[in-house]
């Protein structure tokens, strides 16, 4: 494994620069390494804040592979959703509203500060610390509309892990932007495949989505690089097309937030989409959609978003996964970047690299 680690090397510049093996992308061994590294060791999105408006909402969801349940008590916490007695998951999975959390298994409760409550059945029980029994508790955090979860407690802050991007968004107004709907797909790729796709500066945009090019004026399309996030911008066109139409505003923004978060903006519309691994070589991407909270943004309207964005993404699926093929061949180890478009891809895999030598200095790492 470290052959493979270091088989990339994060110091060459972008006009040197090479891609990482393509064993990064289907190795099962490396699949393993990655989601301690890289899921269990960053901020990543695990729900919404408008999902928790009452006490006692809840999200029971999975994040790196582990069961999570966000909670709103006093203030937003996140606990591991697994019972401290058989380790049964305690809420099922979604999203609900209850006055405590029981187990249900054997009927363990606990309050929605994580405290253990009662155990039936359970007199006897000797040198039974009932106080230090309660859920194990998971750091979370809300920026904007999102709210994180690290499960390492020694990643920075999520304001700092977020760097200048934190306070960048206040200008688009999320407040007012209100969530439509939720769509998955299902993809035959490495989730890297679809992040370095999204972040290689709108270069196949104009052979791979000619609709989307049309929206867009292209020739100025912009890609900057800071901290651990990306932003690929561009004017949009003033035709008169059904993407056009749906591509408000005189710009686009394009944000992409390490490892797997991405959020793109138009006046009065949003959605974001978020990669998570299935396997070496198949991954779910989270389209989630957000819209304006003004009578012009109809239904027809919202409905002509999803349709175009959806489009969009057809054609970007099938490119990923012929590339996932292609990585799978004896033809191919790495490639280079474009100095001008892929400065995007290059930050993506230079942290990428520096999280994995990190993991590789953990007592874990074998």
């Amino acid at each position: 494994m470290d052959e493979l680690i270091d088989a990339y090397n994060p110091a060459l510049p972008l006009r040197k620069a090479v891609t990482p093996p393509s064993a990064w992308y289907v190795d099962e061994t490396f699949s393993k390494l990655e989601n301690d590294a890289i899921f269990g060791q960053n901020w990543l999105v695990a729900g919404r804040v408008d999902q928790l408006q009452s006490e006692g909402d809840y999200i029971a969801t999975e994040v790196a592979g582990q069961p999570i349940v966000i909670v709103q008590s006093d203030q937003i916490r996140a606990f591991y959703n697994v019972c401290r007695h058989h380790a049964a998951l305690v809420m099922e999975s979604g999203t609900g509203c209850a006055k405590t959390m029981q187990c249900p298994y054997h009927g363990w409760n606990y309050g929605l500060d994580g405290k253990l409550h009662s155990t039936p059945q359970f007199a006897g029980a000797e040198e039974f610390d009932k106080d230090a029994s309660g859920l194990v508790p998971v750091r979370v955090a809300a920026w904007e509309k999102w709210l994180f979860v690290c499960l390492d407690e020694n990643t920075v802050p999520l304001e700092e892990f977020l760097g200048s991007l934190y306070h960048q968004l206040k200008r688009f107004n999320l407040d007012n932007l209100k969530f439509h709907k939720r769509v998955s797909y299902d993809l035959d790729c490495n989730w890297k495949v679809f992040v370095d796709n999204y972040l290689d500066g709108g270069y196949h945009v104009p052979v791979l989505h000619k609709g989307l090019n049309s929206a867009l004026q292209y020739k100025h399309y912009r890609v900057t690089t800071e901290d651990r996030y990306c932003l690929q911008d561009c004017p949009t066109s003033k035709k008169q097309d059904d993407i056009s139409t749906v591509r408000t505003g005189d710009k686009a923004h394009y944000y992409w937030q390490y490892p797997n978060l991405m959020i793109n903006l138009y006046e009065g519309v949003m959605d974001t989409n978020i990669a998570i691994p299935l396997s070496p070589t198949r991954c779910r991407i989270y389209f989630d959609y957000y819209f304006g909270d003004d009578p012009k943004y109809t239904e027809a309207f919202k409905q002509q978003s999803v349709e175009v964005a959806h489009q969009v993404q057809v054609e970007d699926e099938d490119i990923c996964v012929s590339v996932q093929r292609g990585l799978a061949s004896n033809a191919y180890n790495t490639g280079r970047l474009s100095p001008e478009k892929e400065a995007g891809e290059h930050l993506f895999h230079q942290l990428l690299h520096q999280d994995l030598v990190t993991a590789r200095s953990s007592p874990h790492f074998s």
